[in-house]
């Protein structure tokens, strides 16, 4: 996955687990969400779905513990 598609994909699931902050969501949630928008991106960048995936579940899940999406 090149440097771009890898920092879009960051930067989308931070975004996109910040915005469930009214329903008090759980690792799992955000790792679910991030792991969807790793795989559009990746998907749309037309690189290997599977670790965009990995990357955007990684990211959603650690989010909240780097106080990015609090």
């Amino acid at each position: 996955m090149s440097k771009f598609l890898a920092i879009a994909a960051l930067v989308g699931t931070t975004a996109i687990a910040g915005c469930t902050q009214g329903i008090n969501p759980t690792d799992t949630d955000r790792a679910l969400i991030g792991a969807g928008v790793g795989a559009t991106v990746a998907s749309v960048g037309g690189t290997n779905v599977i670790k965009g995936a990995a990357i955007g579940g990684a990211a959603g899940a650690l989010c909240d513990d780097v106080r990015l999406c609090q």
